[in-house]
C-alpha cells in the first residue's frame, strides 16, 4: 500500500466536536500519520490553545496553520490543498468521529484505481453513504469500531461508483485535482455545494467517484457550520442546478436504484455474524 493521505481537518469554532475528533484521531491512526489542522480564523478563543496543545501532544505528524481572516470552507480547504504540497488528502470535518483503520482502507481503495478521484466511507450520517437505512440520519453506533470491523472484512470489494462524494469524510486524490483544479470558492462561497460540483467536473473528465465499503466514520452533522447559521440547499443548490442541470435528476435516480443495498445487507449480515461469535451487544444502540 502506498503512503497514507494527509488527514485534513477544517476547523471553524464547534471545540467540544473538534475535541472529540482529535481524541479519534490520536486512538485509530498510526503513528506519525500526516495531520493538517486549517482554522478558518475561529472567533472561539479557546480552539487555537486546543489545537496548539493537541499538536504538541500527540504522537502524529500534525500541523495546526490559522488563517489571518475567515476564508469560508471552500476557499479554506483549497489552501490547505496547497499546505499538503504533493500528498493525497482527506477532508475529514470536526463533527467526525474516526474508527480503528479508516485511513487504511480509504488508501487501499485509493490504490484499487489510479482513476479514482474521491472517496467516501460509510457513515450514520452521510446521506447517499449512510448505513443501516438508506438517505437518513441515522443514531452513531454504540460500537462504532465493531461496525468498521465487519467493514473492514467484507470480500470481495466492489468501490461502486457515486454520483457524488459525501463532503464529511472526502478522500481527493491529488492528480484530480492537479488536473481539474480545487474547489471553485468563487461560485460557493462559505460553503455547500463545493465538493459536488468537484465531483461532477472530476466525473465530466472520466475520474471515478466511489465508496469505500471497508471504511466506516461516525458523522455528528452541522456542528460547525450552525453557528454561521449556514444550511444545505438555498442559494448554493441554485448555482449548482445552474451549472448542472441534471444533478437533481442524477441523485434522483440513484437513490430509485439504490445500489448499495447489496452492500448494506452484506454489512448487516457480517455484524450479526460477529455479534454471534462474541459477546451480545446492540451496535446501533
Amino acid at each position: 500500500m502506498s503512503a497514507l493521505p494527509t488527514v485534513v481537518v477544517p476547523v471553524h469554532n464547534a471545540l467540544d466536536a473538534l475535541d472529540a475528533c482529535l481524541a479519534s484521531l490520536d486512538r485509530t491512526l498510526p503513528e506519525g500519520a500526516r495531520v493538517l489542522l486549517a482554522d478558518d480564523h475561529s472567533s472561539d478563543p479557546r480552539i487555537a490553545p486546543l489545537v496548539e496543545g493537541w499538536c504538541r501532544r500527540t504522537r502524529l505528524d500534525a500541523r495546526h496553520v490559522r488563517r489571518d481572516r475567515n476564508l469560508g470552507f471552500p476557499a479554506n480547504c483549497n489552501a490547505a490543498f496547497a499546505d499538503t504540497g504533493g500528498d493525497d488528502v482527506v477532508l475529514l470535518n470536526s463533527d467526525t468521529l474516526a474508527t480503528v483503520g479508516w485511513l487504511q482502507q480509504i488508501a487501499r481503495c485509493a490504490d484499487s484505481d489510479p482513476r479514482i478521484a474521491t472517496i467516501t466511507p460509510w457513515s450514520n450520517n452521510a446521506e447517499i453513504c449512510s448505513f443501516p437505512r438508506f438517505c437518513e440520519d441515522n443514531p452513531a453506533p454504540d460500537h462504532p469500531d465493531a461496525v468498521a470491523e465487519a467493514a473492514a472484512g467484507l470480500a470481495p470489494v466492489e468501490y461502486p461508483e457515486l454520483p457524488t462524494a459525501v463532503g464529511f469524510c472526502m478522500y481527493v486524490r491529488r492528480a484530480a485535482l492537479r488536473r481539474i483544479g480545487g474547489f471553485d470558492a468563487e461560485t460557493f462561497g462559505r460553503g455547500y455545494g463545493e465538493e459536488n460540483d468537484f465531483c461532477l467536473r472530476a466525473a465530466a473528465m472520466g475520474w471515478r467517484n466511489v465508496l469505500c465499503e471497508t471504511a466506516y466514520v461516525v458523522h455528528q452533522g452541522g456542528a460547525s457550520f450552525a453557528p454561521l447559521d449556514l444550511a444545505p440547499g438555498g442559494e448554493n443548490l441554485e448555482r449548482l442546478l445552474a451549472r448542472w442541470p441534471d444533478y437533481n435528476e442524477r441523485i434522483a435516480r440513484f437513490i430509485m436504484a439504490d445500489p448499495l443495498a447489496p452492500l448494506r445487507l452484506r454489512l448487516l449480515e457480517r455484524m450479526q455474524a460477529l455479534a454471534a461469535s462474541g459477546p451480545q451487544r446492540d451496535l446501533f444502540g
